[in-house]
């Protein structure tokens, strides 16, 4: 009887132990590689409302990745002040092996275009007419580097976002002289983004909610890290969906 019990126990212990490290390893177990490249200018750099450069929603994207078990590699190419042209010419040169990083990428990322039309704004404010060709300069490059990125991974998602207000502090008279520049500005890129079969990611709404929390400084137009961890959940709603 005491041997049967003890071969019993023996056969119990060997069967928890056999089951509970085969658990304990499938929950530690990635599920896949994720190759990332983060393209723009300093949203995409994760510049600061203090003129740093910190996390941007480029990073809390990774994060959420890597919350849901996936291996990360982020390569950002984004640089304060970058506009259209700039992002061409990283594509076009090949800068820091940016080629290579698109082509093994599964998830491409791009914001762009704003500092185009920051560039313009006395000109329009002068003529309002300018802002036509201002949006159609932004369009072309845009056409121009969704081209390139298709060229060189077809398989890649990309998800190209839309800019929020970023002026919450200014007068009322002042935002609602902008609105209509920003509204454009944001139905260009979506149009191209569908244009190219891209993804576009909308941010305008999401930030509006909080804005003065989420744009703190008066004097600057950049996020606050909960602003850019807003924008990276937009991000991520639309990944999931694919």
């Amino acid at each position: 009887m005491k041997v049967r019990k003890k071969i019993i126990s023996i056969f119990i212990l060997v069967t928890i132990f056999a089951f509970l490290p085969f658990s304990t390893f499938a929950k530690e177990l990635l599920k896949e590689q994720v190759d990332y490249v983060s393209l723009g200018d300093s949203l995409a750099a994760g510049q600061t409302p203090y003129k740093q450069i910190g996390d941007g929603y480029a990073d809390y994207l990774r994060d959420r990745f890597e919350q849901s078990n996936y291996q990360v590699s982020l390569m950002k190419y984004g640089v304060s002040g970058y506009k259209t042209a700039n992002v061409i010419n990283q594509l076009m040169t090949n800068e820091k092996g940016i080629q290579e990083a698109i082509k093994q990428a599964e998830v491409v990322t791009l914001d762009i275009g704003a500092n185009d039309l920051l560039a313009s704004l006395t000109q329009i404010q002068r003529d309002p007419a300018q802002a036509k060709y201002a949006l159609e300069g932004i369009q072309n490059n845009l056409y121009v580097i969704l081209d390139k990125i298709g060229q060189l991974n077809p398989k890649a998602n990309v998800y190209v976002m839309g800019y929020y207000h970023p002026f919450p502090h200014l007068s009322e008279e002042q935002q609602e002289a902008l609105t209509p520049l920003l509204d454009a500005l944001n139905q260009t890129i979506q149009s191209v983004s569908q244009a190219a079969n891209d993804t576009f990611v909308p941010v305008e709404n999401v930030i509006e909610k909080h804005e003065k929390d989420y744009i703190p400084n008066p004097q600057d137009i950049h996020l606050a890290p909960e602003g850019y961890q807003a924008v990276a959940k937009e991000f991520w709603k639309l990944i999931m969906k694919q």
